[in-house]
C-alpha cells in the first residue's frame, strides 16, 4: 500500500493520482472513453485519448445527459460540468498490483432514463473495506442518448458503454490491485436488466466471471416496437430519429423530448400494449447485433454457462410505483382489471389470477401482477434460463418491509440497494429512515458479506438453483432458504416465454 496520501496508478492512459479515504485509495472520474460529443455524439464509444502528466482522480465525472437535470440542465451542485460522462471510480485497499483481489463492478439503474455513479448511495466504501474487494462505478448514457433506436447510429450505445468501461477494467484493474480474471458485474434494476443484457452480448464475452442481477426488468424491446418509440420521441421535436436530426439538439435538451412522451405514454396503449404503462420508454433492443436475442433465451442457448450468476426480486416490487403514483389506498376494481388484463400472462389473465388469489384485494391484485410481469418473473425465468443452458445461478427473495409508514411499503423496489451498499443516503434514507436500526444494520450485513462472498469465490451461502428443488434464499429479519415462493403465481407464469416485446399493431 502506497504511504501517500495522494496514491498514483499509471493506467494504459495516462497516471491518475486519487486520495486515501478511510483507510481505502479512492480515484474517482478517471475516463474510459471519448467524450461522446460531436463527431462521437450517437457512436459507439471511443478509445480515450491518452494524456501527459498526471491526472487529479478527486471528483466524480459529470453525469450523462437526463430527464432528472430539469429544463435547465444543470448539473447537481458540487458535481463538474462538461461532456465527460464515460468516467469509472474506484474504491481499493491497496494499489499493489501483486495482491490480485476480486473486483466488483456496479451499473446503476433508473428506468434506464437516468442516473449516475456519484448518487451517495453508490459509495463502494463500505463493500470495500468489509469484503477486502475493489470497486468498480461507472457512468453510460442513458435516455436518447443511449438507448433510443436511431437511424445512423448503433443500437444499445448505454450497452457498449458498459462494455467499454468492462474493457477498461480489463486493461487497468491490476494496477489497482485487483484482479482482471475475477471481476463480478452487479446492478439493480434497469442495471440488472442491462447485465442480463451483457450475458448475452457477444462483445462482452469474458469481460466478467460472475453476476449480480438484483429486479431484473422484463422490457426488452423487439426492432419494430424500438423504431415507432423512437418516431414518437423525435416527432415531438418535429424531427426524424436519425443521428442527422437529433444531432442538433443540444444533448442536455434533448431528455426533454423523453418527459415529453413519458407523460403522454398511455396514448400509445393500443401500439406498445403494457410498455406504454410502464414508467420509461427506453428499454435495451433486440436489433440482432449489439443484441441478438433476448436474455433467456441466449442463456437457455447456454451464451453464458461459464458466467455464475446471482439472481432475485423483492416480494413487493410495485409498491414503490403505486407510492410515486399516488395510487395506494387508490386502487379499485376497475385498476385492477385494466392491470390483470394487459399484464397478465394468458389470454384470461384476470380470471387466472382473481382465482389463484381469491381473497386478494384489488390493490394486491394491482400491484402483484405488474410486480410480476416488471420483475419477480423475469428475474425467476433468468436463474431457470441460465440453469437449462448449462451454467450455475443462485436465486433469492428479499422479503423484509421497508421501516418507513409501518411497512406500508412492503419489500418494494429499490430496497436491496441500500442493504447492498449499507449506505442509507438518497433512496435509503426514504424507505429506512436516516440512521439504520440494528435489525438493519444486521440484513445489510448478510447481503454484503453474501455477495463479497460470492465475488471472491463463487459461493454466496446457499443451495444453487434447480428445476427440482426450485431453493430460493429469503432475506428477512430470520433468513431461511426455501422452495420458491408464492407457488401461485410461479404457476401462473410457468409456461409464458420472456422474449423481446413486439410492436402490438402497425
Amino acid at each position: 500500500m502506497s504511504s501517500s496520501e495522494f496514491p498514483e496508478v499509471r493506467t494504459v492512459a495516462g497516471t491518475v493520482r486519487g486520495r486515501r479515504e478511510g483507510g481505502l485509495e479512492v480515484f474517482r472520474g478517471i475516463p474510459f472513453a471519448q467524450p461522446p460529443v460531436g463527431e462521437a455524439r450517437f457512436a459507439a464509444p471511443r478509445p480515450v485519448d491518452g494524456w501527459d502528466g498526471v491526472r487529479e482522480a478527486f471528483a466524480f465525472g459529470p453525469p450523462p445527459p437526463q430527464e432528472q437535470m430539469g429544463p435547465e440542465a444543470v448539473p447537481p451542485a458540487g458535481l463538474p460540468g462538461g461532456d465527460d460522462w464515460l468516467t469509472v471510480n474506484v474504491w481499493t485497499p491497496e494499489t499493489d498490483p501483486a495482491a490480485r483481489r476480486p473486483v466488483m463492478v456496479w451499473i446503476y439503474g433508473g428506468a434506464y432514463k437516468f442516473g449516475s455513479a456519484d448518487d451517495p448511495a453508490y459509495d463502494g466504501s463500505r463493500l470495500s473495506r468489509d469484503g477486502d474487494l475493489i470497486v468498480v462505478t461507472l457512468n453510460y448514457r442513458v435516455g436518447i442518448e443511449g438507448f433510443a433506436l436511431i437511424e445512423g447510429a448503433p443500437a444499445n450505445r448505454g450497452l457498449l458503454d458498459q462494455v467499454a468501461a468492462l474493457e477498461w477494467v480489463r486493461e487497468n484493474i491490476t494496477a489497482f490491485g485487483g484482479d482482471p480474471d475475477r471481476v463480478t458485474v452487479f446492478g439493480e434494476s434497469a442495471g440488472a436488466g442491462s447485465i442480463a443484457a451483457l450475458m448475452a452480448m457477444p462483445r462482452a464475452r469474458g469481460l466478467f466471471r460472475r453476476a449480480i442481477a438484483q429486479s431484473v426488468p422484463g422490457t426488452f424491446f423487439s426492432g419494430e416496437l424500438a423504431r415507432d418509440i423512437a418516431e414518437a420521441l423525435a416527432g415531438g421535436l418535429g424531427l426524424r430519429p436519425t443521428v442527422a436530426d437529433l444531432s442538433g439538439v443540444d444533448p442536455r435538451k434533448l431528455p426533454e423530448a423523453g418527459a415529453v412522451l413519458t407523460a403522454r405514454m398511455r396514448e400509445y396503449v393500443h401500439r406498445w400494449g403494457p410498455v406504454a404503462l410502464t414508467p420509461t420508454p427506453f428499454s435495451p433492443v433486440v436489433d440482432g447485433d449489439v443484441l441478438p436475442t433476448a436474455p433467456w433465451q441466449a442463456l437457455a442457448n447456454g451464451a453464458a454457462r461459464d458466467v455464475e450468476l446471482i439472481t432475485g426480486h423483492n416480494r413487493d416490487e410495485y409498491r414503490l410505483f403505486l407510492m410515486l403514483g399516488g395510487l395506494l389506498g387508490q386502487v379499485d376494481e376497475s385498476l385492477a382489471s385494466m392491470a390483470l388484463g394487459l399484464f397478465g400472462p394468458t389470454p384470461d389473465g384476470e380470471q387466472a389470477y382473481r382465482t389463484a388469489f381469491p381473497d386478494a384485494s384489488a390493490e394486491y391484485l394491482f400491484e402483484l401482477v405488474q410486480s410480476d410481469w416488471l420483475f419477480r418473473m423475469p428475474s425467476l425465468h433468468l436463474a431457470e434460463a441460465q440453469v437449462a443452458g448449462g451454467g450455475r445461478a443462485h436465486a433469492y427473495e428479499l422479503t423484509w418491509a421497508a421501516p418507513v409508514d409501518n411497512g406500508a411499503l412492503g419489500a418494494c423496489h429499490g430496497l436491496d440497494v441500500p442493504l447492498t451498499f449499507g449506505i442509507y443516503g438518497g433512496l435509503g434514507a426514504m424507505l429506512v429512515g436516516p440512521t439504520p436500526s440494528p435489525e438493519t444494520e444486521a440484513l445489510s450485513a448478510r447481503f454484503r458479506s453474501a455477495w463479497t462472498a460470492f465475488a471472491t469465490g463463487g459461493d454466496p451461502g446457499w443451495p444453487a438453483y434447480d428445476a427440482e428443488r426450485r431453493l430460493v434464499q429469503l432475506f428477512d429479519t430470520e433468513p431461511a432458504v426455501t422452495a420458491y415462493p408464492e407457488e401461485a403465481a410461479r404457476r401462473l407464469w410457468e409456461h409464458h416465454a420472456f422474449a423481446a416485446l413486439p410492436l402490438t399493431s402497425e
